[in-house]
């Protein structure tokens, strides 16, 4: 289990103004990276560590979180939502989820999304794991090497996938699972269709919340808007199709017109945006920046939580500040991946809307109906699994929701994955 806090301490404001010195800001490690995540998780009632016990017994679940080691060096961070009384095999239970966070995340930005997950688990009688990616999160941070000739593109790209590809299989093994559905988010969605690309033995379905790297040619997307976007501005929205936030299968004008949605903010980027999404685009991790900046990198982090997840209360994003400024302050790894998966201006290297009619399982794309990420190759992507034959492809858009759809729009997202985990 995660090393015992016995007392976790409050997570840190964001001051308005500075005063004392840097180490009362800046994370002191392990230490207070378990304590950071911890507080997310135990606002579940049915978590539980070495120091906290569930605050509801009565569940017919338990959480807990570990190390999987898969070498002397190298651990996945994994949390397990697992049924207390696990049922008799059956072949009608359904596969494990395993839940796959974005670029530079961790496994704690899904906290909001568990309780139904947890909700799934129980009446299945499978499991959850979510993992924090080799080189992210809390998982160790063992350096990121490519080889092959900057020249070299399918060898480049090939390198970077398999650091974490090869550690997801490996932790698949350890664990001793046979098959998986994988949930995966940005970055980690893309990863889930590598892996199913090259494992599909392992694989029964995907489920990909706005995927990065699908479409190809130059793409709307614009990589400076992860760290730029603001929330309060998703809720011009108007209703739903369905009642809950999700439209299915939108047409393709509704599509491009999302599209052009993208085009418009990536036009009206400010130098500094352009310059930042420059600089991430050819190899430099926008968490350098966190790193270098001595006594602001805690306050341009806060700066970022309150603007980008303005829709938590202020205990969340107070916590969520914490969490996400001690995965920050780690030492740099997997970050290092993004220059070798997508060229300047997000422009995916092999686009997977060129790879993924070749997986033969269940598909679904989630959009929000503001998102960053380019929806067309998305649909283009269903639209060549029909072509494949593979009709179990689908496509939703989520209203009131950015690239974290998620977290952005919790509900809809949420109602959505306990129908399509059957």
């Amino acid at each position: 289990m995660t090393a015992a806090v016995p007392t976790l301490p409050p997570a840190r404001e964001i001051p308005s103004s500075f005063v004392g010195s840097v180490k009362s800001w800046w994370a002191a490690g392990e230490k207070d990276s378990a304590a950071s995540e911890e507080r997310l998780l135990r606002k579940l009632p049915f978590f539980q560590s070495d120091s906290w016990q569930r605050t509801d017994p009565s569940q017919p679940i338990i959480a807990t979180s570990s190390r999987v080691t898969l070498s002397p060096k190298r651990h996945i961070n994994t949390l397990s939502i697992l049924p207390v009384s696990p049922r008799a095999t059956s072949t009608s239970k359904p596969s494990p989820a395993v839940l796959l966070h974005g670029y530079g995340a961790g496994l704690g930005f899904f906290f909001r999304n568990f309780p139904t997950l947890g909700s799934w688990v129980a009446k299945s009688g499978s499991a959850l794991y979510a993992l924090d990616w080799l080189g992210m999160g809390r998982s160790s941070r063992p350096p990121f090497t490519i080889t092959a000739r900057r020249t070299d593109t399918e060898a480049r790209v090939h390198q970077a996938e398999s650091f974490f590809v090869d550690s997801l299989e490996e932790w698949r093994a350890a664990m001793g699972l046979e098959r998986m559905t994988l949930i995966g988010h940005s970055l980690g969605a893309y990863f889930s269709v590598v892996y199913a690309l090259r494992y599909p033995q392992h694989v029964d379905r995907l489920i990909l919340l706005s995927p990065a790297g699908v479409p190809r040619g130059e793409s709307a997307s614009s990589p400076a808007q992860e760290l730029t976007d603001d929330q309060r501005d998703m809720s011009s929205s108007n209703g739903s199709k369905n009642g809950n936030g999700v439209v299915k299968t939108p047409s393709r004008q509704e599509v491009k017109a999302l599209e052009e949605e993208t085009k418009k903010k990536k036009r009206e980027q400010t130098r500094t945006q352009k310059l930042f999404t420059y600089l991430w685009e050819e190899g430099f991790s926008p968490f350098q920046v966190v790193r270098t900046l001595s006594v602001f990198g805690p306050l341009l982090v806060g700066k970022y939580s309150s603007r980008r997840f303005s829709s938590l209360t202020e205990e969340e994003t107070r916590d969520m500040n914490d969490y996400i400024l001690n995965i920050t302050l780690a030492k740099g790894s997997g970050e290092y991946c993004i220059s070798h998966i997508l060229a300047p201006f997000a422009q995916a290297r092999l686009p997977l809307v060129d790879r993924i009619s070749a997986f033969k399982g269940p598909v679904t794309f989630v959009y929000g109906d503001h998102d960053w990420m380019d929806p067309v190759g998305g649909l283009e992507s269903v639209e060549k699994l029909r072509e494949a034959g593979n009709n179990q492809a689908q496509f939703y858009i989520i209203k009131n929701a950015g690239h974290h759809v998620y977290l952005d729009n919790a509900k809809a997202v949420n109602d959505l994955l306990y129908k399509e985990l059957r």
